[in-house]
Formats: structure tokens, C-alpha cells, sequence
């Protein structure tokens, strides 16, 4: 198991930004359920090929993990998610039960929830953590969200030869739990009440469940920065007079539809693609040239941390700079205000600041390069 301890662990090293110490804990991690599945594995046992089996488990342990890191946190929860939910999609409602596509999709959300909770409770018991374990860096999280997709497809022996994967046998169960007024009452939920009074009957009592749920899902601690970076893009937004980007920015914050966002903001359809896109244009320029040093840093993807690239990626964006833009990089690296560096290279302010947005634009690229399919990448 030590050779497959210093693989995991190097890999891991090599392929994100983690501390090492981190990088150790999750090898370590992944080492003992590969050993704990081959020892306990009948088939493996009798293979006769315990280590080929060892190193095979190993790097689709990692290779899970890293598809996970490489999505960041939010696609990779957008995308464990829609795995999860493709699953169980027609497991959840009961066949007698009529209920419309938004109905499901609100069970959906609201088993999910409990699932979540269940995977996090799984994932302490079998690698021997705390009960108040939580993952709170982006490997962490990645590590967890890995475990969880292959938890809910375990195979669970059923009467007669067959198996199941487990979080289909659980979407069964929670809609055998769910009685018809049950289903009537979310849909209405999902959909919106028709009156004061039907509203009061079944949409509040269901908005309280699923706050209830949200707020018991296993989360990674949001650092301050995000808060910073939200209170800053506020101000830079109502400073330059768009409000009405603000008002959008605000909510979608909220996780509303856009239908619910257009008639909120009394917009029509074109109105509201409109917005969205002015309000894009803003946020890059926020997030490339006015606070370019904040939204680096609540993303891991600061100067210190090589603009969130690893050793590769950063020898890419390297080889794609000019003379002058890697001579601007390294007066940045130590620290140098716009003003001197203008000095030094023989320009402008104004002109350092847009080649500094066009370097920062080639990382941002690199970086989303990576994620669709090249290699590894941060989160944006």
C-alpha cells in the first residue's frame, strides 16, 4: 500500500493546488478504502492480481477526485447534482401518481437534500472522522463529492440475483413515504400558488422543509472574501449607475427563475437577455481590471498561487506571453503599482492596466480550456 500511497500523493501534488499536508490526508484516505475493498473483496482475493486490482481502484479513485477539483466547487456541485438527479428521475414519483415535471424536480431537489446528509454521514463513519467532520478546502471537497457519486451507485444485493444502486433503492423509499395530498401540495410549491390561501396552505409549510434542508447540507465554509467580493461588485455597479444590474445581480443571488426575475423586474424576455448580457460585460470588467486582485484571491487564483494555474498551465501561459507582458508579471509579482511599472516599461498607467487585463483574460482561458477536456483547471 505505500507504493500506492506515493502515487495517489504525487499525483495529487502535481495536479492541484493543495497544501502538501492536505494532499496527504486525502491520499491517505484513498489508500486505506482501496486496501480495505481488495481485503475484503472475495473476487479480488481469488484474481490472484490483488495489486494490479490495487492500482487500477487507486487511479479511478483519483481520477474521480480530480474531475471534481478540475470542475471547481460550484460546477462540480452543479454537476454531481445532475449525475445524481439523472439517476433517480423516474424512481422518485410514484407510478399512480400524476405529478408535472416541475413537481418532480421539486421532490427531486428536496430527496437530494437528504441524501446529501446521509453520503456526508457515510463518508466520516468508513474513512474513521469525526462527527463533525466537514471538507473545507477545494480538495476536500472534491474528495467528497467523488465519494458521494460512487456511494449512491454502490450496488446493493437484492432476492433473487439482482442488485440496485443504492440511491435508487432510497428515491423509492422517499416516494413510497410521500402520501397524494403530499404531492398535490408540492406541485403547487414548484409551481406557485394560485391564491392568498393556497399559499398559506401548502407553499409556506413546503418553503420551510426545504430551508430546513438547505441549511442542513454539508457546505464548505464560505470564506469573508466572498462576502467582500459581493459587497464590492454592488458598489462598483451602483457607482457607474446600474442599478438595474444590481437589482438583477441581487436576485440572482437568490437562486430565483428567471421567470420569477423578469416579473420582479417587470421585463420582458429580450429585456431580460438584454441585462444579463450588459451586466456580464460589467462583471468582467470588475473581475479583469478594477478588482482583479480580490476576485483572484476568494478564487485561489492570486499572484501567489500563480493565477490559480498549475506548473503545466503556467508554462503554457508563459510561452503565449511577450517580451513586455512577462516583464509587466514579474514587476507585479514583486508588488510594483501600476504607475512604476508604466515607468519601467516606457507606457502609460491606462496601458498597463489593459495589457495586465489582456494577460489575465489568456490565464482565465487557459484555465477554462482545461475544463473541457485538456486537463485539470480552477474554479472560475
Amino acid at each position: 500500500m505505500e507504493a500506492i500511497f506515493n502515487l495517489v500523493f504525487n499525483e495529487l501534488k502535481q495536479c492541484t493546488r493543495a497544501s502538501e499536508q492536505n494532499c496527504r490526508d486525502v491520499a491517505s484516505r484513498i489508500t486505506g478504502e482501496v486496501a480495505r475493498i481488495c481485503s475484503e473483496s472475495k473476487r479480488i482475493q481469488s484474481s490472484g492480481e490483488v495489486d494490479a486490482w490495487s492500482v487500477a481502484l487507486a487511479r479511478h479513485r483519483l481520477k474521480q477526485c480530480l474531475k471534481y477539483y478540475q470542475l471547481g466547487s460550484r460546477r462540480g456541485r452543479v454537476d454531481l447534482h445532475s449525475t445524481l438527479s439523472a439517476v433517480v428521475y423516474r424512481y422518485i414519483t410514484p407510478p399512480q401518481v400524476q405529478s408535472s415535471y416541475q413537481a418532480r424536480l421539486g421532490l427531486i431537489e428536496d430527496f437530494l437534500q437528504i441524501f446529501y446528509i446521509e453520503a456526508i454521514n457515510a463518508f466520516r463513519r468508513e474513512n474513521q472522522l469525526a462527527a463533525s467532520y466537514s471538507p473545507r478546502t477545494a480538495l476536500d471537497l472534491a474528495e467528497y463529492m467523488a465519494f458521494t457519486e460512487r456511494y449512491g451507485k454502490r450496488r446493493i444485493p437484492l432476492p433473487g440475483r439482482r442488485s440496485q444502486q443504492l440511491i435508487i433503492l432510497r428515491a423509492q423509499t422517499f416516494s413510497q413515504q410521500q402520501p397524494p395530498e403530499t404531492m398535490v401540495d408540492m406541485e403547487q410549491a414548484a409551481e406557485g400558488a394560485t391564491g392568498e390561501t393556497d399559499q398559506s396552505r401548502s407553499g409556506a409549510p413546503m418553503q420551510q422543509v426545504r430551508e430546513q434542508m438547505v441549511a442542513q447540507e454539508p457546505e464548505v465554509e464560505e470564506d469573508s472574501l466572498r462576502h467582500t467580493v459581493v459587497a464590492e461588485l454592488l458598489s462598483y455597479l451602483e457607482e457607474r449607475q446600474q442599478k438595474d444590474c444590481a437589482d438583477y445581480f441581487t436576485l440572482r443571488l437568490q437562486d430565483l427563475p428567471t421567470q420569477e426575475i423578469e416579473k420582479i423586474l417587470g421585463l420582458t424576455p429580450r429585456q431580460r437577455d438584454y441585462l444579463q448580457q450588459r451586466f456580464k460585460y460589467h462583471l468582467i470588467r470588475f473581475a479583469m481590471s478594477h478588482h482583479w486582485e480580490l476576485v483572484h484571491q476568494w478564487l485561489e487564483a492570486d499572484l501567489e498561487r500563480n493565477l490559480g494555474l498549475t506548473p503545466q498551465q503556467w508554462d503554457e501561459l508563459l510561452s503565449r506571453l511577450s517580451t513586455t507582458q512577462q516583464e509587466m508579471l514579474k514587476l507585479k509579482q514583486q508588488g510594483r503599482p501600476d504607475g512604476a511599472i508604466a515607468q519601467s516599461l516606457g507606457c502609460t498607467a491606462t496601458q498597463v492596466q489593459k495589457q495586465w487585463s489582456k494577460l489575465l483574460e489568456l490565464a482565465w482561458e487557459i484555465r477554462n480550456n482545461v475544463v473541457s477536456g485538456a486537463g485539470v483547471a480552477g474554479d472560475e
